[in-house]
Order: structure tokens, then sequence, then C-alpha cells
């Protein structure tokens, strides 16, 4: 049986996807509601308890309107940004503190060999995630249609790593991003396979601040590779840690969101959502 959590998100899904293609007309309460089964009542509660803000809020923030707004006032540099926006009182960013170590070469090139490596599968507000950690830190952390497959995919990356079924302190920390409150957050170590130019993408996408977007042109620059937007796509869509490292706040220049590995619904709704958060904690600041 599935959790609630995912449950509730499979709802959630439906209607934003429903927003997501009508929104220029701006359906009511009503229409929504329809497209999730619910009672415009139950809707409602749902929809608030889940995202935080009313389901009119939030078709104002996934709108393109609000991502080329986002883009508009975000001229600085990722790094400014996140300096800027950063590390002073309960407005720091849970971004700023997950630091990307890279494997070794041997570790790289041998499928993981000698790792040790636990996993789980945790319910969040978007849907089941697998995680999966070495003493080092989180090696993965991904969106689960199926824990067979997620299983499978993640032995796939580290052939020779022994597996134990386990939830250890790494990943409780890991996991703890999904909470409303981030300002009680432990600092997240990862420990990643990638190239150095994918280690360089991964990190540079930590530097852009909760509730700010950024485009793919913009990522490639900041690497120094300016003209290598196609080659950052495929670094960000390679990402192999979901939400923390938040290559969902990457979308087109147009103000579109593209496309996301993990089903652009669930993208919009992180966005969504994590506007949402923003919001209600500049309000109590």
């Amino acid at each position: 049986m599935k959790a609630q959590d995912e449950i509730n998100f499979t709802r959630i899904a439906e209607a934003i996807n429903f927003i997501q293609l009508n929104f220029k007309r701006q359906p009511n309460l009503e229409e929504i509601a329809e497209k999730a089964n619910l009672s415009p009542f139950h809707f409602q509660r749902l929809f608030t308890e889940w995202a935080g803000t009313s389901p009119k809020r939030f078709l104002q923030y996934i709108s393109i309107g609000y991502a080329k707004t986002c883009l508009k006032e975000n001229q600085s540099s990722l790094f400014e940004t996140a300096l800027d926006t950063g590390l002073s009182g309960t407005s720091r960013l849970h971004d700023l503190f997950v630091n990307i170590e890279g494997m070794t070469p041997g570790e790289y090139k041998n499928g993981g060999e000698n790792l040790a490596i636990n996993y789980s599968f945790a319910a969040t507000p978007f849907g089941t995630v697998i995680v999966a950690s070495t003493q080092k830190g989180i090696c993965q952390l991904v969106f689960s249609e199926d824990d067979e497959v997620a299983l499978m995919q993640l032995k796939n990356k580290f052939p020779a790593a022994s597996y134990t079924p386990k939830t250890d302190l790494i990943q409780q920390n890991a996991l703890a991003i999904f909470q409303h409150d981030w300002t009680k957050l432990k600092q997240v170590k990862l420990h990643l396979k990638g190239t150095d130019f994918q280690l360089k993408i991964w990190e540079t996408l930590l530097k852009i601040p909760m509730g700010g977007l950024s485009t793919y042109g913009r990522i490639a620059n900041e690497v120094g590779k300016p003209k290598a937007s196609r080659a950052a796509g495929t670094a960000i869509g390679d990402n192999p840690v979901a939400f923390l490292i938040p290559c969902h706040r990457v979308i087109q220049a147009s103000g579109a969101l593209g496309g996301y590995r993990w089903d652009l619904n669930r993208k919009t709704a992180i966005i969504g959502w994590e506007a949402a958060k923003m919001e209600t904690r500049l309000l109590i600041e």
C-alpha cells in the first residue's frame, strides 16, 4: 500500500498537471478539484496542508510569469545570489549546508569496489525516494515509482559494492531536508560518482537560492563554459541526488519549465512548494 504522503502527492500531481496545461485561463477551484477527484472543500484543505498555500496562490507560483520574474530579478551571479540571500538567522539557505565530495579515480572506475552502501526507501512530500549512502555521504537519492527497479538501478551504478538495507544517520540528515523547518538542518555530505565537469555543474546548482530559478545557459557560464549549455543540460539531467542538488530550479531562458528526470509535474510541484515556503518564511521574519 502506498504511504499517505505518496497518495496525497499523486492527487496533487494530477491537479498540478491540469493547472500547468490551463494556467493561462486561470481555472477556478471547482475545476481543479474535479481533476483530483475531490470535492472543492477537501481539495482546498489537502492542497493547503501539502503546499502551505492555497491552490489559487500556487497557480501563480508555477505560471511562466512567475518563472520569468524570478529570472529577471536574479541578474547577479549564482554565487553572489547565494551569499546575498545566505546565512543570517532563520533565512539561511539549506542548500549551502550540502557539500560534495567526488569519488576517487579508483572508486569511479571500479564500480564501487570496497564501498559499503546502505540504502532505504522513504516517503517525501513528492513521492517515495530511494536514498543510499557510503561512510562518506549520500551517493544517490532519486524518486522511485518501483522499488525493485530503483534498487536495480542503484546496483547497476555501483556493481562491485556491497549493499545493506539500512537507514543510517547520514540518510536521516539528508531526508530532513524535506521537513518544513530548514533552520535546524545538520550539514549534509554527498559522495558522488561523476566527471570533473559534472561535479562542477552539480556544485553550481547548490548555489541557486531556494525560491530562485536559473537557466541552462547561465549554469554553463558559471562553470566557465558559456558555449556548453547543451552539455550543462546533460550533466544537470544526470544529477544523482534529487532535491538536495536542486536541478529542479533550472528552466529554459524563455521561462518555460523544460524537462525533468523525475517527471515534469514533480518539478512543477517542487518549484511551487518552495516558493510557498519562502513566502511564509519572509512573512515570519
